[in-house]
């Protein structure tokens, strides 16, 4: 305990979807990012306590840990859960359809591997849901080839792209997400549902299944 905060220990760390989205929606590395996707690694909720806040964050400093820690909570990117969860057992390419179907308002949703290919579809007939794949990687090289007008000139941090309407709704997202050494991108008709428990525990799934690939 500080002077200035208490920390609720017994209680177990989890990222909320906006905290998950956080972590993943790019690879510029800050404390709170290092933070977020160190919890996504483990195999299950760490319980909260200050041994454990050292582990998570990598600093050594009692007052940096929790000050780290505040600044999560108040935007909302992690949240103490009264109970421990584990990381689901089964294999990920049986949990992925699932996750996945929750994710869009009319049910179309994919994920998509940096090549191009993707890895499980839902509600997208196959031979569109190659082509889909195929177009974000078309959109990732373009996206990475002028990310610097993007960024610099525009001020436009977002690496997600869309095919918008005459009023300016998407009719489908490319939502881009690094893990490790890896980008893998999740294509949506429609708006997205990502602020839910299946939206965590997918990137929950994708880290661990690559966390020993440079997250």
């Amino acid at each position: 305990m500080s002077d200035k905060y208490i920390l609720s220990e017994g209680l177990f760390l989890y990222p909320t979807p906006a905290g998950a989205y956080y972590a993943v929606c790019s690879n510029d590395m800050d404390k709170p990012r290092q933070f977020l996707r160190r919890i996504l690694q483990q195999q299950s909720t760490v319980r909260l306590n200050i041994d454990s806040l050292h582990e998570l964050t990598g600093i050594d400093d009692p007052q940096k840990c929790y000050e780290l820690l505040h600044r999560c909570q108040k935007l909302n990117w992690v949240q103490g859960l009264d109970t421990e969860r584990k990381y689901p057992s089964d294999l990920l390419e049986n949990i992925l359809p699932g996750l996945l179907c929750s994710m869009s308002e009319s049910n179309k949703v994919l994920l998509a591997d940096m090549q191009g290919f993707y890895l499980a579809s839902h509600g997208f007939p196959h031979e569109v849901a190659e082509e889909l794949a195929a177009l974000s990687a078309d959109l990732a090289t373009i996206h990475e080839r002028r990310s610097g007008l993007l960024m610099n000139n525009l001020g436009i941090a977002s690496n997600a792209w869309g095919i918008i309407d005459v009023f300016g709704n998407a009719q489908i997202g490319f939502w881009p997400f690094f893990i490790g050494q890896y980008r893998f991108i999740i294509i949506i008709s429609g708006v997205p549902h990502f602020n839910q428990p299946e939206f965590v525990d997918l990137i929950w799934a994708l880290s661990k299944r690559y966390a020993d690939e440079g997250i």
